[in-house]
């Protein structure tokens, strides 16, 4: 059923928010990438990299909260679909004063996950912000975008 709403797909003919129905898709492999940064002092990711933080270990927490939050990213975004993730990669980089988060999210599905790679990226940051919101008042997290998607 075609929307008249400007092929808004989350509008109903009525302009009622809906789920989009997915079930016409073909199932196909998926993939998103997404990424995104924190901005920190210096002594601040020495922390981090030395393992010095008094909360724990930054980046494995971080990365298990990004991995949860994928999985669980339809329960976070009322639209979004329930989706079987097969693969979930997050990797960082260092440099003296940024952090960047980088996400790779797959499944096979008749819907993408971006959002899930997003989710993942931002649950990331705001683990890594509340981690060592202690001892750095300047942190400043910036530029979550999606880098790539495919099916």
């Amino acid at each position: 059923m075609k929307d008249n709403n400007d092929n808004m797909t989350h509008l109903d003919s009525k302009g009622e928010v809906k789920m989009v129905d997915i079930s016409h898709k073909e199932p196909s492999q998926r993939e998103a990438q997404a990424s995104g940064s924190i901005l920190l002092k210096r002594e601040t990711i020495d922390k981090i990299t030395n393992n010095q933080i008094k909360k724990g270990s930054v980046l494995t927490i971080s990365k298990i909260a990004a991995i949860q939050s994928a999985k669980k990213c339809y329960d976070l975004i009322p639209l979004c679909h329930p989706i079987l993730i097969n693969n979930i990669d997050i990797e960082f980089e260092i440099e003296s004063t940024k952090l960047t988060v980088f996400a790779k999210v797959g499944c096979f599905s008749n819907t993408g996950v971006e959002m899930e790679a997003l989710t993942a990226v931002s649950t990331a940051l705001l683990t890594i912000y509340d981690m060592c919101k202690a001892i750095d008042k300047t942190m400043e997290i910036t530029d979550i975008k999606l880098l790539s998607k495919t099916k």
